[in-house]
């Protein structure tokens, strides 16, 4: 019999720490036939050459909801290996949705472009499969989201008739295959919710067996404070919590990540379940519009951003902000209300340098941290690099270069780490009777090449990309197989076969 790929001599790394071993690879049919050595042909064989075999990579923190409409071929994830994202992160989701209203504006552009006829998880799916998407996709639903179709942007607090509604609208995002329920308390209109809101709307996941996620209330001078109501939400809420892109953020606040892991390990160590991820790079990313009072401008972080995508002023991006002031001969204040103040200046994106390296080295020596890109799929501009470079940076500058964490555990933290924390049934290892998500890579020149100054730029050392059971990407080439499905938590994938 006649396959339909034979990946041979490749080394194995099978995605559960364990060291790699050399073998073949057969695929047949989307799924793995078997690992070790092949018996038979196939039509399409790659001799792999000593090259590392893992499985596709999973991004545990994408903003990508937008992008599988908008951008079907996902190159920008699929050249790094990814093969899965998470989506709806923050507190933003595609769904719930109101048809044919583009939810960028509620969402200051994250996902912007996540538009179609649909309402709910299953119609946003629907809508997804008929782009053909390259890569998998698993959806959260977003706490903003859900208050925003509620209750607009009000800054006020729920009615017992707008709580009933917003449980009603998490419960079917996790009924059709949500993962979780994500917030995003540093924007609007999530900052208005007291805590008891969020484990009221926690508790429609944790009662399913689906998880909390997010980008907590603060994560510079409060950052314990805001580590401590995540546990305390996830604690009420009986569910497992997740924190999103786990940093001290601001000079002042560097070295606090331990502090931070501390009260982590304490909870697990009481019986909680919490996970967390990060970014490898000392700058985070977001909209402009949410980090700044207009009559109490912080010029101290103003001078630490550069602009990456501004529909008002597209001269300024690429730039910092206080190049631009000097430029233009007036104070930084006065620029930040310009962009701010400006037709569309709620929709423009900054990346903001407040990391420091070594909470970055501290982060990822902690284990089970996995990692997340926090991309924002906005292409115009200069978007930060990490939606181009996350996971080959990793495997390049942290596990080559500087020796932070191994070859074995970078990849596993990558795979079955996350597919496991996630749900993602029957991925995250080179498996027999798996879903065929693979890349081959070589790990002596894997590296990101995206760079502030050139961030879309496709990384070195990936080999080969296979989604599904089919090539997705080969030798710099996108393949087009449009073969990525909609994951569903726990479940087969969402019109699949049972």
């Amino acid at each position: 019999m006649t396959i339909d790929l034979i990946i041979r001599n490749a080394r194995i790394l099978d995605g559960t720490g364990k060291p790699a071993f050399e073998g073949d690879v057969e695929v047949d049919a989307g799924r793995i036939r078997t690992v070790g050595a092949a018996q038979g042909a196939a039509r399409d064989e790659i001799d792999a050459k000593g090259l590392h075999l893992s499985p596709g990579f999973i991004d545990v923190h994408s903003h990508d909801d937008g992008a599988f409409i908008r951008y079907p071929d996902m190159h920008f994830k699929l050249a790094q290996g990814v093969t899965t994202c998470v989506c709806g992160n923050c507190g933003f989701s595609a769904i719930p949705a109101t048809p044919g209203e583009d939810p960028g504006p509620a969402s200051g552009g994250i996902i912007s472009g996540a538009q179609g006829e649909f309402a709910d998880l299953e119609g946003y799916f629907d809508t997804a499969l008929a782009k053909k998407p390259a890569i998998n996709a698993i959806m959260l639903v977003g706490h903003n989201t859900v208050r925003a179709q509620v209750m607009g942007m009000d800054n006020r607090a729920p009615t017992a008739a707008d709580r009933a509604a917003m449980r009603a609208k998490v419960a079917l995002a996790i009924e059709q295959g949500a993962c979780g329920f994500s917030t995003g308390l540093i924007y609007r209109p999530g900052r208005w919710s007291e805590t008891d809101e969020v484990i009221e709307l926690a508790r429609e996941a944790g009662s399913r067996g689906a998880l909390y996620t997010t980008h907590m209330r603060n994560e510079g001078d409060r950052l314990l404070e805001a580590v401590e109501e995540t546990l305390t939400i996830a604690r009420e809420a009986g569910v497992h919590a997740h924190i999103s892109h786990h940093k001290a953020a601001g000079k002042a606040n560097w070295g606090k990540v331990r502090q931070s892991l501390d009260l982590v390990d304490r909870a697990k160590a009481g019986g909680q379940k919490v996970t967390l991820d990060i970014y490898p790079y000392t700058a985070g990313s977001g909209r402009m519009v949410e980090y700044f009072r207009l009559d109490a401008i912080d010029r101290t972080f103003a001078e630490v951003i550069r602009i990456a995508n501004c529909p008002a002023f597209r001269e300024f991006e690429g730039r910092m902000l206080i190049d631009i002031a000097k430029e233009r001969g007036e104070d930084i204040a006065d620029t930040v209300r310009l962009i701010l103040t400006a037709p569309k200046g709620d929709r423009t994106i900054c990346i903001h340098f407040i990391i420091d390296e070594a909470d970055i080295e501290e982060n990822l020596r902690y284990p089970g941290m996995m990692v997340g890109s926090d991309g924002i799929p906005t292409l115009n501009g200069k978007p930060h690099p990490r939606l181009f470079g996350t996971f080959p940076r990793v495997l390049g500058e942290y596990v080559r270069k500087r020796g932070v964490l191994t070859l074995e555990d970078a990849v596993a933290r990558m795979t079955s780490v996350s597919a496991d924390t996630f749900g993602l049934k029957e991925r995250g290892q080179v498996r027999p009777g798996w879903h065929a998500d693979l890349v081959l890579f070589d790990p002596g020149t894997i590296i990101d090449t995206a760079t502030y100054d050139d961030p879309k730029q496709t990384p070195a050392g990936v080999s080969l990309v296979v989604v599904n059971g089919r090539i997705a990407w080969r030798d710099g080439v996108h393949a087009n197989a449009g073969s990525g499905q909609m994951l569903r938590y726990r479940r087969d994938a969402y019109g699949a076969q049972a």
